[in-house]
């Protein structure tokens, strides 16, 4: 399939956030104009980010600092999946969580019952607050038998300075410190697609995923039966597709060059 009969056919884009709309608060260049696109032709889009560093009300301010106005239904986060994935695995179970601030204010407004106590459940997050003792009780409770979940693998999130630790760098420590391997609940699992196709009732094989990420943006997509669209803007580059194992749908450099090419489809 040609790169502009996805655009055509796709009904819902699922877009990355950092390296893919912005990169750290600069927004790039097209990103507006593509969501005037996506409008005009009547189709649809959503944000979803691995990065559950920050709440969704934290990226609806942001996204509003860049001109963008979304509503709550438009934003969903890995800390999302996983707040729905304890609710349906580990209801009533008291969860350790590696998380910011903002984390730890999204799990208990939706119910979830935290501890620094023994837990049944270890929660790995995007700790940008991450401290030694963090850690440490982490590993400790997980040899223990608290079950090791994490929001993504992501190893490493981009700034405009380059690139920090990211939640699976943090995980990768603590599975060598306790022999254990997380469950990831993020792009590019099943868990992920699962909660896109309840929020927006759409049909999978009519959504695209958008992201600068191979394994987890476009391995969301051609993994799950939707779409994996590639952009150059941020963490992957035209090279790393030589022996990459997921082959993306489409590349383009970025959501300019789709809404370029959006902009010379007839409007619905």
């Amino acid at each position: 399939m040609d790169r502009k009969k996805i655009l055509e056919e796709t009904e819902l884009f699922v877009l990355d956030m950092d390296g893919t709309f912005y990169l750290d608060t600069q927004i790039l260049d097209g990103s507006l104009e593509f969501l005037r696109q996506v409008e005009r032709l009547g189709k649809r889009y959503v944000f979803f980010t691995n990065n559950s560093s920050k709440s969704p009300r934290t990226y609806i301010d942001k996204l509003a600092k860049m001109d963008c106005h979304i509503r709550r239904d438009q934003i969903i986060t890995s800390g999302d999946v996983m707040i729905e994935y304890l609710k349906m695995y580990y209801p009533g179970k008291r969860v350790y969580l590696v998380g910011t601030p903002d984390l730890e204010e999204n799990f208990r407004e939706n119910g979830i019952l935290l501890t620094k106590d023994m837990p049944d459940v270890v929660v790995i997050g995007f700790d940008m607050t991450l401290t030694y003792e963090k850690l440490e009780r982490a590993c400790t409770y997980i040899r223990s038998g608290a079950v090791f979940l994490a929001t993504h693998l992501d190893i490493n999130c981009p700034t405009r300075a380059g690139f920090i630790p990211d939640c699976g760098a943090m995980c990768a420590a603590i599975s060598l410190s306790t022999g254990k391997q997380p469950k990831y609940v993020g792009k590019p699992f099943k868990e992920t697609v699962d909660m896109v196709l309840t929020l927006t009732g759409s049909e999978r094989e009519k959504i695209s995923f958008v992201g600068d990420r191979l394994y987890t943006d476009v391995k969301t997509g051609v993994a799950n039966g939707a779409h994996g669209i590639l952009v150059l803007s941020g963490e992957t580059k035209a090279g790393d597709l030589e022996n990459a194992d997921t082959v993306p749908d489409a590349v383009f450099t970025g959501l300019k060059e789709m809404a370029e090419i959006m902009a010379e489809m007839p409007g619905k």
